[in-house]
């Protein structure tokens, strides 16, 4: 079950960019994703990226969208409590339907790896991001 608010609204926790804030592009954030989910620096294997946005470096992750969740045949990624889309490893097929569905280019599926991957907003790019520009929001 997906909390709401007091206004009925669903309770979203996303990684989000802070208002106004500048982005180095160090990739310091990418990094750690990376490490922290496949122990290895990589940039294709990173859930959250930096685009360029109107000339400048933005981080991008996850909006949380659910895209990848309709196309999912095994029914692999569902919704958290708190509105995240998870991959369950154990059902995931590795098919790659998910990868393709999603609009943002932020699903990874490494072909050394057997199942996807996506950012869970669980905060490691946070805390490595020299610039502090990053945070974890519950709306």
């Amino acid at each position: 079950m997906v909390k709401t608010t007091k206004s009925g609204g669903k309770v979203m926790k996303k990684l989000t960019v802070k208002k106004g804030a500048t982005c180095m592009a160090c990739l310091e954030c990418v990094e750690a994703c990376s490490n922290a989910y496949y122990k290895e620096s990589n940039v294709l294997k990173s859930c959250i990226q930096i685009v360029e946005r109107k000339g400048e470096p933005k981080p991008m992750a996850c909006p949380q969208c659910g895209k990848c969740a309709e196309v999912c045949e095994a029914g692999a990624i569902t919704q958290n409590a708190k509105g995240v889309y998870m991959v369950n490893k154990k059902l995931c097929t590795g098919c790659g339907k998910c990868v393709e569905a999603c609009p943002f280019g932020l699903m990874v599926k490494a072909e050394d790896k057997p199942t996807a991957s996506k950012c869970t907003a669980c905060g490691i790019c946070v805390k490595a991001c020299p610039m502090e520009i990053l945070e974890v929001v519950e709306k």
